[in-house]
């Protein structure tokens, strides 16, 4: 799948994938990727960060679902609905977000750089913990990688990514970013 480079329509297409995993999952309590996390954890990661991150930005409030522990299928559709209604609402191209690390962005570029990317990257998480496809899009792989390696210090530092995992010379793409973010791309469950 080409990833579209608007942010709505990115959002929709990463975020439908994502769901794709949320529904497919059969643990729950599964091990994750991510050290200290099961496969609940990740959705939960994803639905409690960004709420107050966009509020606070933008003043946007997103609607509340179920929590991640009642039913993590409900709360991630109600939280990924929120997020999408925000994109698709015409008002959200004259929105800015602010934040004092960010400055100030137009809100679909800020949910684009900062969310629809962490949800992209958190779908491997949530497909190796339970055992589904784990495949990414190459192109935005790519994308996101070249990117990050560009500020790689100032990620490193913020403490939202773990120690770079060293993968061969010859790894594809996705091998590398997975390990440029700290992730083991050789993880398997146990």
């Amino acid at each position: 799948m080409v990833l579209s480079d608007r942010p709505a329509e990115r959002h929709r297409q990463v975020a439908g994938v994502f769901t794709d995993r949320v529904r497919g999952a059969a643990s729950w309590d599964a091990p994750s990727p991510v050290a200290g996390w099961a496969a609940r954890d990740v959705v939960r990661h994803l639905t409690d960060w960004f709420p107050g991150f966009l509020a606070a930005g933008a003043g946007v409030e997103l609607p509340h679902g179920p929590s991640v522990d009642e039913d993590p299928v409900a709360a991630w559709q109600v939280h990924c609905d929120g997020v999408q209604a925000v994109l698709d609402d015409p008002e959200t191209a004259h929105r800015k977000l602010s934040n004092p690390h960010i400055g100030s962005l137009p809100l679909d570029a800020a949910i684009d750089q900062f969310y629809t990317a962490d949800v992209f990257m958190h779908t491997w998480d949530l497909s190796r913990a339970t055992g589904q496809d784990d495949r990414l899009d190459p192109e935005f792989c790519a994308r996101l990688l070249g990117g990050m390696e560009q500020m790689e210090e100032v990620l490193r530092s913020s403490g939202q990514y773990g120690a770079r995992v060293d993968v061969p010379g010859d790894a594809d793409v996705q091998t590398r970013l997975l390990g440029f973010i700290g992730r083991d791309p050789f993880w398997s469950r146990p």
